[in-house]
């Protein structure tokens, strides 16, 4: 194996980061135009939740092929082509007249070009690196909390400097550049650079190849472990997904001012990083079982905080509690994936995976909307995610050890 100047990893782990800040960033930007389309349109909280659910759900869904083609052929490609969609169904944004115009440009186009964001980055990066991938897997989803710290705040800027219409212009033009070219960076396999996974450059150091590493997609999908992973990946996006897309309209119907909702949610996406962070130090010396219980029990713990919170400093409390959750869980989904089933067909079990979490993102925020339009309250809905959550821990305390050695 040849030495590179530097680790191309590294840079590898640097893309993916921006990869996540855009993508993620701006999905839950969404509900900072919430109030706005319903002011303009009329539409209710449920056909809003509902097209951001089917963004989810082509996401999800897709996940799972573009997680086969960077298997076979690598991320290069991929990314260009989802990174146009994603900003051209943004830019269609600024179109909008009809109800079946949001399902079509943001429920659809948005959600094809979204497919790549979560299961490229992570997938990659679970490539190149084994020893440091908690870090590096860390490291990486702390863009997903870059994006939701700074998003929010830049498109609630351009709404009311320029209205909602060319925000989503401008969003869409910036996300497809950034997006396309970004993804120019990526290598599927540090083999394609002449290197082993975290820069070693001895063979033996790692003792076989890693596109080599572990079990077939077959094999993978006849285990329980497999199937509880995804499970558990179902019922706490769910959770999360709700939270995300109603936490500023809750806080606004509490009388909070929409550019201090806006705050809420950017506070979870800056509290997120540190979850992040952590929690991918954690993956590394505590194992991605006992990580994720951690996060359970965080998330529980917010969720019953939020029942009783009525004012402003109680709202931020949550989202400070939420936001290291929120964080961990989606560091450690990858990684635990890449633990029990190796990194040979990584990308289409982490796509499989990141599916059933799409199933239970896509439910869980249009009943939740449902829910408020019938009772006028959050309240119902908040218990049940919190009911959610709890399912989600019995499900990976009752995770058995890796069916792999």
């Amino acid at each position: 194996m040849r030495r590179l100047p530097f680790y191309y990893g590294y840079l590898i782990a640097a893309a993916c980061f921006s990869i996540q800040a855009i993508g993620i960033g701006t999905y839950v930007s969404f509900g900072i135009f919430f109030k706005y389309l319903i002011a303009e349109f009329g539409w209710s909280r449920a056909l809003l939740s509902g097209a951001h659910s089917l963004t989810l759900f082509v996401t999800g869904s897709l996940g799972i092929f573009v997680g086969r083609l960077n298997d076979r052929y690598g991320p290069r490609i991929v990314m260009a082509v989802t990174g146009f969609l994603f900003g051209l169904g943004l830019m269609l944004m600024s179109m909008l007249r009809e109800a079946w115009h949001l399902y079509l440009f943001y429920g659809l186009i948005v959600g094809m070009g979204m497919s790549s964001v979560d299961v490229i980055a992570l997938s990659t990066t679970a490539r190149w690196f084994v020893r440091k991938r908690g870090l590096m897997t860390g490291i990486v989803k702390v863009g997903t909390g870059t994006g939701q710290l700074l998003v929010p705040i830049i498109a609630s800027m351009l709404i009311v400097t320029y209205g909602w219409r060319k925000s989503y212009i401008v969003m869409g033009l910036a996300g497809m550049f950034l997006l396309m070219g970004v993804g120019q960076l990526l290598r599927r396999d540090p083999v394609l650079m002449g290197v082993l996974p975290d820069g070693d450059t001895k063979a033996e150091a790692r003792g076989i190849l890693s596109e080599e590493m572990g079990m077939g997609l077959k094999e993978t999908v006849r285990t329980r472990s497999f199937w509880t992973i995804c499970l558990t990946n179902l019922v706490v996006v769910s959770s999360l997904m709700v939270v995300m897309l109603h936490i500023v309209p809750h806080a606004t119907d509490m009388g909070v001012p929409v550019m201090v909702a806006a705050g809420i949610l950017s506070t979870i996406g800056g509290v997120s990083m540190v979850g992040r962070f952590v929690t991918g130090i954690s993956i590394d010396f505590l194992g991605n079982r006992r990580s994720m219980i951690i996060c359970f029990l965080l998330l529980i713990s917010a969720l019953l905080w939020l029942q009783v919170a009525r004012e402003l400093w109680m709202l931020y409390l949550f989202a400070a509690a939420y936001g290291l959750a929120h964080g961990g869980f989606f560091t450690v989904i990858s990684p635990i994936v890449a633990e029990y089933f190796g990194v040979k067909s990584h990308g289409v079990l982490f796509g499989i995976a990141v599916f059933s979490g799409t199933i239970g993102g896509a439910l869980g925020p249009i009943l939740a909307g449902h829910i408020f339009d019938v009772t006028k309250s959050y309240s119902l809905a908040f218990w049940i995610i919190t009911a959610l959550a709890a399912i989600g821990l019995g499900l990976i305390l009752s995770l058995g050890k890796p069916a792999r050695p």
